[in-house]
């Protein structure tokens, strides 16, 4: 009868503001894919992820061992917090040059191509210039990578932060509401469940359970969704934006709006 409790809620408001797909493609010659897999299965970035894993292996023990010795609860807090930062230092070092120079690439690739914005091969159903082989040939060369001379043009493409839209106190306030419903309900339907008297009896209850907690999840989200997309599109309207997607599928350049949705859900 357990189900994983909400501890964010994700607002999913990506969505074409005013014109089609096909239409974009036609009308966008400033905006890039890329296929990140690609620059990721590299072999100087598989490397240094075995490097990273076999470090974390060796961290892992060491952290073991420092929590059995551990007696209070803040020499807990303090031995996690140190060996994250630990981890973060060496993740730095052995990727962060790799994942800067795969930056510069991107950067100068989009600057050379006059592209506004460059996203994420994942969401490109059609038009867009792939530029995922001229990524993969920079990085892979030994010259050195300039960092482009110029920011890149506006895009009428916007992007939002749904993770950061997610951290508001309206959705906080939401997320409590939906697990103490959840941790209300689930001594009920635990009851039901023990009672029933064969598979089809138990299979229903479980059933009626999960239409309980969506029903619930429906009824919280929904408001906040529709007031997520709404400013959105006011933000986007008030920009020229053609379209908004997540900031998660933006590799380079693009219109960060999320500030200003944030603001229009606070007003």
């Amino acid at each position: 009868m357990k189900r994983r409790a909400l501890t964010t809620l994700v607002l999913l408001v990506s969505f074409c503001a005013l014109v089609g797909p096909a239409a974009i493609a036609a009308d966008l010659t400033d905006v890039g894919y890329l296929d990140q897999s690609a620059v990721a299965n590299l072999p100087a970035f598989i490397s240094a992820n075995a490097q990273l894993t076999a470090y974390k292996n060796q961290l892992d023990a060491q952290f073991a061992k420092a929590m059995r010795g551990a007696k209070t609860d803040a020499d807990k807090q303090r031995i996690s917090l140190q060996f994250q930062q630990e981890f973060s230092d060496k993740q730095n070092e052995i990727v962060g040059p790799l994942f800067a120079r795969a930056q510069g690439a991107i950067a100068d690739v989009a600057a050379s191509k006059k592209l506004a914005i460059v996203v994420d091969k994942r969401i490109v159903i059609y038009g867009g210039q792939d530029i995922t082989s001229d990524v993969v040939n920079l990085v892979r060369g030994s010259a050195a990578i300039a960092p482009p001379q110029t920011s890149p043009p506006p895009s009428p493409i916007g992007f939002v932060d749904q993770s950061a839209l997610a951290n508001s106190a309206d959705v906080k306030t939401a997320s409590d509401q939906l697990q103490k419903f959840e941790s209300a309900q689930q001594p009920v339907y635990a009851a039901r469940f023990k009672n029933a008297r064969d598979d089809v009896s138990k299979q229903q209850v479980m059933a009626d359970y999960n239409k309980a907690i969506q029903d619930e999840q429906n009824k919280l989200l929904k408001p906040l969704i529709d007031q997520t997309k709404n400013a959105t599109a006011t933000v986007a309207r008030s920009k020229n934006l053609l379209l908004v997607i997540d900031r998660a599928d933006v590799v380079f350049g693009g219109t960060d709006i999320t500030q200003d949705v944030q603001n229009a859900l606070n007003n």
